[in-house]
């Protein structure tokens, strides 16, 4: 007997008001990481979960491991509905933390105002939207499809910003959840099946404060800085020379995101720190792009200090983030090949299945031997729904049309 989808399509169609207002309600209550706060998100998600049925475990991060990793609160949830002995466990995980919503904003970031067909407003595309698609598409196949095997659990976790360890991480570690699938959330018509790596490190560049009068006197930390950035920049032109066998995926590239220091306009800067992001393609070895880095900043130092008559700058590099790419398992077939399917019928077209230069918690599935996939409410491409930029937004025709692909491809899975 063939799952009904016309029918899944319907309850969805019929639902959608409701699950509209249910994506509005978490955008509105902020979960900016830094400094990530977001506990009391959480808190609004398990009760909105609550009102459409579904009990919601809170798995709370210990504050003191929180706090060490540099964020404020993080509780995680887990939704789980068992259909019947046997079969699979299907996992579906958004991330409710987000970054901060920055400048340039023509609409609140925390309104989720709805205009000609648009949601606008910080996670809207990333994720807060998929915690609707996840949540009504598990609503629809229990109304409609009922499975008699398996199960589908919710994953909303609050760290993938600072790279998922205290979110997903953090509950497949304590053995909370162990799904033989998973389906992460994602903002693009793709299937994504592969993503980068990323190594993301903190530099602090030691000199000498002393008067702008005299400077002689002290030693000039941002000059230091700026040489050191300048040698990272010219590793990151090297780099468009690399090419990745994935597709979707190009070549390795270097950010520097942040630089701060100094103490005022007529004083010589003593302390500098920048941070840069290294984003890997999934043929590169981590420790080796590392040590690299570590030594195109030692070199630079050595050029910066050679020759000078005082002891010149010296630096401490911090590692903040090492998250490794994802490659394809092979499990991740029958995935890939349901939500094409359902994709083509829904949208019209056939979504490719790709690489992403993005790294997600999707990693930290695969690499416990997981099988997974991004897919999610999103426009054609990134850049369309403005994700991490200003006035990000979800056309609400993409939230609806996801919502059917997954609930068909839950359908598929645990039919």
């Amino acid at each position: 007997m063939n799952p009904p989808y016309a029918a899944l399509d319907q309850w969805i169609d019929q639902h959608f008001d409701e699950e509209v207002a249910f994506v509005q309600a978490l955008v509105r209550v902020p979960t900016d990481t830094p400094p990530g706060n977001n506990a009391p998100h959480a808190e609004k998600a398990a009760e909105l979960l609550q009102s459409v049925g579904f009990d919601a475990e809170k798995h709370s991060v210990p504050t003191a491991e929180v706090q060490a990793y540099g964020m404020e609160s993080i509780t995680n949830l887990i939704v789980r509905r068992r259909f019947g002995d046997g079969g699979l466990t299907i996992a579906l995980n958004a991330h409710g933390d987000v970054v901060p919503p920055g400048e340039g904003w023509s609409h609140d970031p925390y309104g989720a105002v709805i205009e000609n067909g648009q949601m606008y407003g910080r996670a809207t595309a990333v994720s807060k939207g998929d915690f609707g698609t996840f949540t009504f598409a598990l609503r629809a196949l229990e109304a409609v499809a009922k499975p008699k095997h398996g199960a589908v659990e919710l994953h909303f976790t609050y760290d993938e910003e600072f790279g998922g360890e205290l979110g997903p991480g953090w509950l497949l570690e304590k053995g909370l959840t162990k799904p033989d699938l998973m389906i992460a959330a994602g903002f693009s018509y793709e299937v994504v099946t592969a993503h980068n790596g990323c190594l993301q490190m903190e530099v602090t560049v030691h000199g000498k404060m002393a008067h702008a009068a005299v400077p002689a006197t002290g030693i000039d930390a941002l000059q230091g800085a700026v040489a050191i950035m300048n040698q990272l920049y010219a590793e990151n032109r090297r780099y468009q020379g690399i090419t990745s066998r994935v597709a979707g995926i190009t070549h390795p590239y270097l950010n520097i995101g942040r630089v701060e220091g100094g103490t005022n306009t007529n004083v010589i800067p003593g302390k500098v720190v920048f941070k840069l992001d290294r984003r890997m393609i999934p043929e590169e070895n981590p420790a080796d792009v590392e040590a690299l880095i570590r030594q195109v900043i030692a070199d630079a130092v050595d050029g910066f200090n050679a020759g000078r008559p005082d002891d010149g700058i010296h630096v401490d590099i911090k590692r903040l983030l090492l998250a490794k790419a994802m490659t394809p398992l092979s499990g991740n077939a029958p995935l890939v090949e349901a939500i094409q399917k359902h994709g083509e019928a829904v949208f019209g077209d056939q979504p490719a299945a790709v690489g992403t230069p993005l790294y997600t918690d999707v990693r930290l599935y695969v690499e416990r031997g997981i099988p997974g996939v991004i897919y999610g409410a999103g426009p054609r491409t990134v850049l369309e729904s403005h994700a991490k930029r200003a006035d990000e937004r979800l056309e609400l025709e993409d939230l609806r049309g996801a919502t059917k692909v997954v609930a068909r491809t839950l359908a598929d899975l645990l039919g």
